[in-house]
C-alpha cells in the first residue's frame, strides 16, 4: 500500500508508545496535517496528554491539542492508515504481539526505534516480518532529538522502504514546516546506521566522562565511523546510506551532546558515577550482540568490542584505551 489514492494529508495515524519520542512524533504527524491517536500503556502518561503536558518525558513542553491518547490498544489502532511504532527496540516484539490482531492488513509499519533485539540478533524490520507479514515496512530514522522535534525545531529525517515509492510517499504524508524528511529504499542501511551510533554515542560519553580530551573523542567518532560502515556493508547497506543522515548525521549529533541517553549513559560511565537510575539507553543491549555479530562474521570492530566488554564489566576504560591504542598500526584505509 503506498497511500497514492489518499489526500496528502488527513491520515488516521496510530502512534505506539508514549515516551518521549513517541509523544514528539505525534506531535509532528498532528503538525502534518493527520488525525493522531496515541497509545501508552500508563494511565497517567494518558492522563497528562490529555491535559496537554508529559511531564514524566517531556517536561517543560506544553503540547498541541488534537492528540488522542488511549491506553486501549485496539482504539489505536482502529481503521488506521499508518502505525508509527515508537517503542523501544527491546520491547518491540512484545508491543507487536500484542498489536497484531488489531492492526489493519496491508497498512505501513514506521519502525522509529533504533536497535537490535538482544537475544535472537534481529534487525527490527525481521521482527515485523515474522509478527506481522502482511505489512509494508519502513524506517524513520536521522539526527533528531524528542525535545527538538516536540518543540517544533528545525530537523532532517529519513524514511526508508524497500518500495522506493512507498518511501517516497511516506516521506512527503510525514513532512511539515520544520520537519523535513528525505526517502530512502536502503531500509537495512537505515536501520544499521541507528542502532550502530548509540554504542558509540557510549563509547564518546565514556571518553569525555573520563577526561581523555577532544583529540580522543574525535577519533573514536571517526574509526567508529568505519566500524559502523564495515558491519553496514556485511549487512548489504548502501555506502552513500551509511554517509547520510541515518548514518553519519545521527552519530555526529548523538556523540556530541549530553541529550543523548546514550551518551549521556557513557559519560556516567566515564565519570564513575553509579548508572542506575539513568533512562534507557538503547546502546547497552545493543553493543552485547553488535560484538557478537561482528565476531561471528569476523568483522574488526575493536570499539564495539570495547564498549561490549566495557559495560559487561569485563576490562575497565583505562584497559579498553590501552589496548586500542596498543593494536598494530597499519593504513588508515585499511578494510
Amino acid at each position: 500500500m503506498t497511500g497514492s489514492n489518499k489526500p496528502m494529508s488527513g491520515w488516521r495515524v496510530a502512534v505506539l508508545g508514549g515516551g518521549a519520542w513517541g509523544t514528539a512524533l505525534a506531535l509532528a504527524m498532528l503538525r502534518a496535517g493527520h488525525f493522531v491517536r496515541l497509545y501508552a500503556r500508563d494511565p497517567e502518561t494518558v492522563a497528562a496528554i490529555d491535559r496537554g503536558e508529559n511531564p514524566r518525558y517531556l517536561p517543560g513542553i506544553a503540547l498541541q491539542a488534537g492528540i488522542v491518547a488511549t491506553t486501549d490498544i485496539e482504539a489505536a489502532l482502529d481503521d488506521a492508515d499508518c502505525v508509527l511504532a515508537a517503542t523501544p527496540a527491546q520491547s518491540l516484539r512484545a508491543m507487536l504481539t500484542v498489536a497484531k490482531d488489531h492492526v489493519p492488513k496491508a497498512i505501513p509499519l514506521v519502525l522509529c526505534a533504533k536497535g537490535i533485539e538482544r537475544d535472537t540478533g534481529a534487525l527490527l524490520s525481521a521482527i515485523v516480518e515474522e509478527v506481522l507479514p502482511g505489512n509494508p515496512i519502513a524506517a524513520l530514522s536521522g539526527p533528531s532529538f524528542a525535545t527538538d522535534v516536540a518543540r517544533g525545531l528545525p530537523t532532517a529525517v529519513v524514511v526508508a522502504a524497500r518500495d522506493e515509492v512507498l518511501a517516497a510517499d511516506l516521506a512527503a504524508r510525514f513532512s511539515a514546516e520544520n520537519l523535513r524528511c528525505y526517502s530512502s529504499d536502503d531500509l537495512i542501511g537505515v536501520e544499521i546506521g541507528g542502532a550502530l551510533k548509540n554504542v558509540f554515542a557510549i563509547a564518546a560519553g565514556a571518553v569525555t566522562g573520563a577526561g581523555l580530551g577532544a583529540s580522543a573523542q574525535a577519533a573514536m567518532v571517526t574509526r567508529g565511523f568505519v566500524e559502523l560502515r564495515r558491519i553496514g556493508a556485511a549487512f548489504g547497506a548502501k555506502p552513500e546510506t551509511l554517509m547520510g543522515l541515518s548514518g553519519l548525521g545521527d552519530l555526529l549529533l548523538t556523540c556530541s551532546s549530553a541529550q543523548s541517553r546514550n551518551f549521556a549513559y557513557g559519560l556516567a560511565l566515564g565519570q564513575g558515577k553509579p548508572l542506575a537510575g539513568l533512562p534507557l539507553a538503547e546502546g547497552v543491549p545493543t553493543a552485547a550482540i553488535a560484538a557478537r555479530i561482528a565476531a561471528e562474521r569476523l568483522i574488526e570492530a575493536p570499539i564495539i568490542t570495547a564498549v561490549a566488554a566495557i559495560l559487561d564489566g569485563t576490562i575497565t576504560i583505562s584497559q579498553a584505551v590501552t589496548a586500542l591504542m596498543t593494536r598494530p598500526l597499519k593504513t588508515e584505509t585499511d578494510v
